[in-house]
């Protein structure tokens, strides 16, 4: 039996776990829009089974672009101390734990499920050599003192499919326990009741001194709870969907001219054996025979009286495209995601377009970097602390990928005038977007260039500084 004394660990279990049940539901609503599995759209009332096929077709997932526009133009890369030169130690951490490509999940799981997550610990192997693992919201949360903001606990929960049991640990400021759950021969959905969890073991103390899981959140309002990247799409995509929906109905019922035939009997069709009518599966009604089928090497002809044939008129779609259109680019300036992703009537766009167009975008990603450069922070400092690196990781700073698509030629440009008007070659190179590691090879190779020229032509040298520093006769 737990105990439940609040702010126990046995309490911090039973309240996170239980926070953690309860958001898996939002977490699946969200996970099915950015996976392309929304609600299927709801047409004319009748049998299931007419519609059932066009819900599935009618569904076109936007949601899942939206996020990957964001997605792509994130990319962490590299580690500046406080004046502003590379952090060898915090990029070899970050290197060793493979987050150049892992970045990419953990932007691409905050921006769809609203956070993210990293756990930092010793490596099993080396105790001093820090282990980084991304973790998903399906499995962690963490819970912030409303005062400070600091984290005041944080759970990890999970089902070992090796063991057939469910698993947890609850880190704390000063200690780290774990539980485990009675083995489970049913289904993975965790239980969080007093007498469902064990200790694992005894309480390990954390010689961090604080929780070592650091949330990735998506630039949550003020007092708001995080919300997805396409969080503004939401029912747009539903009215994409439904309008789909009724253009593929269009298109199948209306979109071609209907026949139709008045004062015909037709005939019900029955089992040559018994004689008896046959039953349609669906709305077991008898069966009618259909003997006017669509074909261009058919000839309708019927022996009954005042037998009169004709056609519906069809049903315009343009309309419908309109419609289709205007939800998408909808859909587009509420995300903040570039028109030319639905490039429409744009034809021969400029480099000067493109970067109109990204104008909202880029600022939207700007908001991505600041957030998550504070998190990489904070895990950078966790780190520290286990490598026993003593350095104060909050005046360091995160550099970023440029998210603009800028004209390699202006780009060049752009650093000439930089030059021109006395910056160091490495400030030009940092402004320019490159990482803090190809500035430090930049600069190296631009100082041992100057010094192998200056011994291999040493009187080039003195000439130079012979034109530099005047006699003293031409002072008068």
């Amino acid at each position: 039996m737990l105990d439940d004394t609040p702010l126990s660990p046995d309490w911090w279990l039973l309240r996170l776990g239980r926070k953690l049940r309860d958001r898996q539901r939002q977490l699946n609503h969200w996970w099915d829009y950015y996976s392309g599995n929304p609600p299927l759209p709801t047409g004319p009332k009748g049998p299931a089974s007419v519609y059932l096929d066009f819900q599935r077709k009618s569904r076109t997932n936007f949601l899942k672009a939206v996020v990957g526009a964001s997605v792509h133009r994130l990319l962490a890369i590299g580690v500046t101390d406080a004046n502003g030169q590379a952090d060898a130690q915090a990029w070899l951490w970050w290197q060793q734990n493979r987050m150049d490509s892992r970045q990419k999940k953990l932007w691409r799981t905050a921006l769809s499920q609203s956070e993210s997550y990293v756990i930092v610990g010793p490596h099993p192997r080396d105790e001093r050599r820090p282990l980084i693992t991304p973790e998903h919201p399906r499995e962690v949360i963490v819970e912030h003192d409303p005062a400070t903001g600091e984290r005041l606990a944080a759970l990890k929960a999970w089902y070992d499919d090796i063991e057939q049991v469910g698993k947890a640990t609850v880190y704390l400021p000063d200690m780290i326990v774990k539980y485990r759950t009675p083995r489970r021969s049913g289904g993975r959905a965790l239980p969080w009741g007093t007498e469902s969890w064990e200790l694992r073991q005894e309480a390990e103390t954390n010689p961090l001194g604080e929780v070592p899981v650091v949330p990735f959140t998506c630039a949550p309002d003020l007092g708001e709870d995080p919300l997805p990247d396409f969080a503004q799409g939401i029912d747009i995509q539903d009215r994409i969907n439904l309008s789909m929906l009724n253009r593929m109905t269009a298109e199948r019922y209306s979109a071609f001219r209907q026949k139709y035939v008045t004062g015909h009997k037709f005939k019900t069709v029955t089992d040559p054996e018994t004689g008896l009518p046959i039953l349609d599966p669906i709305t077991g009604q008898p069966q009618i025979e259909q003997p006017f089928r669509p074909d261009p090497g058919s000839l309708w002809a019927s022996t009954g009286e005042n037998v009169k044939f004709g056609e519906f008129s069809q049903t315009d779609l343009l309309g419908y495209l309109k419609v289709h259109q205007a939800d998408i680019l909808d859909l587009l300036i509420l995300t903040h995601t570039p028109a030319y992703y639905y490039a429409g009537d744009l034809i021969n766009v400029s480099s000067d377009t493109v970067l109109a167009l990204d104008t909202n975008h880029v600022a939207k990603i700007g908001e991505y970097q600041t957030g998550f450069g504070e998190s990489l922070e904070d895990m950078f400092g966790l780190a520290a602390k286990i490598a026993q690196v003593d350095r104060d990781y909050t005046a360091s700073e995160v550099r970023w990928k440029d998210p603009r698509q800028i004209n390699p030629g202006a780009l060049a440009d752009y650093g000439v005038k930089l030059k021109s008007i006395g910056y160091p070659l490495g400030v030009v190179a940092e402004k320019l977007g490159e990482s803090p590691q190809m500035v430090k090879r930049i600069t190296a190779g631009q100082a041992q260039e100057s010094f192998l020229a200056a011994a291999l032509n040493p009187a080039a040298q003195q000439q130079s500084v012979r034109t530099e520093v005047p006699e003293p006769d031409s002072l008068t």
